[in-house]
């Protein structure tokens, strides 16, 4: 991955709405409109029964397949799980891990998450790494140290040799569906706030050469392109936006 701060990443996460031929249809509308843009690097994310058939679409396209989840060995007696070997097979390239819906509904941990992100990196994957506060957190004046220990706990034991990327998206839990985004001030200082925990782990080469810092809740048309233009930040996660065919490539056009 040699990721460039001026080519903005725009991840789709359909999260679980969507049919497998709704996926695939979603995926062929796409496609057809967006394959050849040179300007961003697009990744839709089905769920994991749709991945094939999405897969089948953007082959040979510019447009990336992600999963929105892996677990963390590569095989083994792990019933109803998904291996990131599989998902490389499939031809996946992102995974996301640590999102605060799988947080909260699945009681994800901050040493599962890690392991997640170890074991996707293991298998060649570029983790989509969540982090975020709730409500309450954030009216405690606790976000900061929130994201910070999230960030930590997650790479703990990470490396990121040549070839190998990593994606930390900042999605503030309270705005995820809420139709409301965060103000871009404050998604920059908390990217700035990501950045700085990052230069503790890693050699600042391999954070501007393999990294990417982008914001996730309530992305749309309008405020699309005030997330990508402001470095450290350099791209989204989209959710509910992305559901809709012309929805999504009108603000993809954004950019």
């Amino acid at each position: 991955m040699s990721p460039s701060h001026n080519k903005p990443l725009v991840l789709a996460n359909w999260k679980m709405n969507l049919s497998v031929r709704q996926s695939v249809d979603l995926a062929r509308r796409v496609t057809r409109s967006l394959s050849r843009t040179t300007k961003i690097d697009l990744v839709l994310c089905p769920t994991f029964p749709a991945l094939p058939g999405v897969a089948e679409v953007v082959k040979r396209k510019s447009i990336a397949l992600g999963a929105q989840d892996v677990f963390w060995k590569a095989a083994g007696p792990y019933t109803g799980e998904v291996s990131p070997a599989v998902l490389r097979e499939l031809g996946v390239k992102y995974v996301i891990v640590g999102h605060s819906e799988r947080r909260q509904y699945l009681k994800e941990t901050d040493i599962v998450v890690q392991q997640k992100t170890l074991a996707a990196l293991a298998q060649g994957l570029i983790p989509v790494l969540c982090v975020g506060e709730t409500f309450a957190e954030r009216q405690a004046g606790q976000k900061d140290v929130v994201i910070m220990r999230q960030v930590t706990a997650a790479l703990k034991g990470v490396t990121l040799p040549s070839g190998l990327g990593l994606v930390v998206a900042y999605e503030p839990v309270w705005v995820i569906g809420s139709g409301q985004a965060v103000e871009p001030r404050e998604a920059l200082h908390t990217a700035q706030v990501i950045r700085q925990v990052l230069i503790d782990i890693f050699p600042p080469s391999v954070i501007e050469r393999q990294v990417r810092l982008i914001y996730g809740g309530s992305v749309d048309t309008t405020n699309i392109a005030a997330f990508v233009r402001q470095p450290p930040l350099s791209g989204v996660l989209v959710g509910g936006a992305s559901l809709s065919a012309k929805q999504f490539i009108d603000l993809v056009r954004q950019l």
